[in-house]
């Protein structure tokens, strides 16, 4: 362990070698209502710069930007650098994190279609000797694993001791979904459930697990039928696929991240194209066609109702909504620039997944009703961080202006990047938003 934590240390100087802004040609996608790709942008280009210089340039990066009716792809670096493989706007890269978006939208889906209620017990979907221990008064219901009030630890129990061998490879590949059962009856649960956020991975994870039982389907074809199958996202999925991003440490290939037990949690890979078309589907219900099926006014329900805070921010951290996080822009966080001088972020802290008290009546609110006042001048956004990436998605609905970072590379570098992501979406809704 020591010896891990010695790794973990260690900081790199990276060298960058800034490349000129190429467009990139599209796959064939079903048309939106403007272009998927633009002419460059040479002011846009300037913006994205020192976000590209944080990127950790081992692994190359792609970048997503949207500002009202215009989109932009921008990726820098190698996919593969024994071949020279460039990042291109199909190269798939682990989202980690990221995923737990995905999850809360199944959820809202699944919801709206009446299947599941937010207020259901877990116990419900689990087999009667699998359910974690916990006051029975206040069980722990689906709201709560989706939005880390559950009161779960962030790993199951036993999962630890089994990563440290495998600490620089596959650390969880071998916890699987009956390992997983075996675990939940002996997981201590933290306080009463609903009153406190800590972040779970185990939660949302096993929100993931929970849904597809409901459905009687495995996570991933359950995710691919009624999320990533209608907004067109092709090349977002759990399993490995073509034209990933090798992602890089100490100069050598990091094997791809696998996690059996908790595919809802951080198993997702996506593109640059497919994250585009998430970004949109979020900001505009009607910006990507839907099929014209009985069932896609469930998934434009849930496109509204996961960025809803279902708690209350308290001690400086965000309000938690069905998988997103939910920040106001601090005044002068970024002002547009004045005179043609340019636009200087403020360096603000980046959100950590700290305790955050929810009071008891917004508890017991979101539990009886699901649904919190939406703020359109707040930024939703989340984080993920993988083996071999670094992923960060946010938008700001009032402004319509979206980010999206896919960065491979080494995942030490991941929190300089995080903050450069968030100083870069303040930039660009304080320049476009306001203009």
């Amino acid at each position: 362990m020591s010896s891990v934590l010695l790794a973990l240390s260690v900081l790199f100087t990276p060298h960058v070698l800034f490349a000129p802004h190429v467009p990139v040609r599209p796959p064939e996608r079903r048309p939106m209502n403007a272009p998927l790709y633009g002419p460059p942008d040479p002011e846009l280009d300037r913006l994205l710069r020192p976000l590209f210089r944080a990127a950790a340039p081992a692994g190359g990066a792609a970048v997503v930007v949207i500002r009202g009716d215009e989109r932009t792809v921008a990726c820098r670096g190698h996919a593969v650098r024994s071949t020279e493989r460039p990042v291109r706007a199909d190269t798939r890269f682990e989202l980690g994190s990221v995923t737990k978006t995905f999850t809360g939208l199944l959820l809202a889906e699944m919801a709206a279609r009446g299947e599941v209620g937010y207020d259901d017990p877990i116990d419900r979907y689990l087999p009667a000797d699998a359910a974690p221990g916990y006051p029975q008064e206040r069980p722990i219901t689906l709201l709560h694993l989706a939005t880390h009030t559950s009161g779960l630890p962030r790993l199951p129990d036993g999962v630890l001791p089994g990563q440290v061998p495998r600490w620089f490879t596959r650390p969880y590949a071998t916890f699987g979904p009956a390992h997983l059962l075996r675990a939940l009856p002996r997981t201590a649960v933290r306080g009463t459930p609903g009153t406190q956020v800590r972040y779970s991975n185990l939660g949302c994870g096993l929100l993931g697990l929970l849904l597809a039982n409901a459905a009687g389907q495995r996570y991933d074809d359950l995710l691919a039928a009624r999320v990533c199958g209608p907004l067109g996202l092709m090349d977002t999925s759990c399993g490995p696929g073509r034209e990933e991003d090798a992602g890089y440490r100490r100069g050598r290939r990091v094997p791809s991240f696998r996690l059996p037990a908790l595919p809802a949690a951080a198993a997702l890979r996506s593109t640059a194209d497919d994250m585009l078309r998430y970004l949109q589907a979020h900001l505009a219900l009607d910006a990507v066609p839907l099929p014209e099926r009985a069932d896609a006014a469930a998934l434009r329900t849930a496109l509204n109702e996961v960025r809803r805070p279902r708690t209350d921010g308290r001690r400086g951290g965000p309000r938690i909504c069905l998988g997103w996080n939910q920040r106001a822009l601090p005044a002068g966080a970024a002002e547009p620039r004045a005179g043609g001088g340019p636009v200087v972020p403020v360096p603000l802290p980046v959100p950590a997944p700290v305790p955050v008290p929810v009071p008891e009546a917004e508890a017991g609110r979101a539990a009886a009703d699901g649904v919190g006042p939406v703020d359109a001048g707040e930024v939703v956004y989340h984080v993920g961080a993988a083996r071999r990436s670094t992923a960060f998605v946010g938008f700001s609905p009032r402004a319509q202006v979206g980010l999206a970072v896919l960065a491979g590379g080494q995942p030490l570098r991941s929190r300089a990047l995080v903050q450069s992501a968030h100083d870069t979406l303040r930039v660009l809704i304080a320049e476009f938003g306001e203009g």
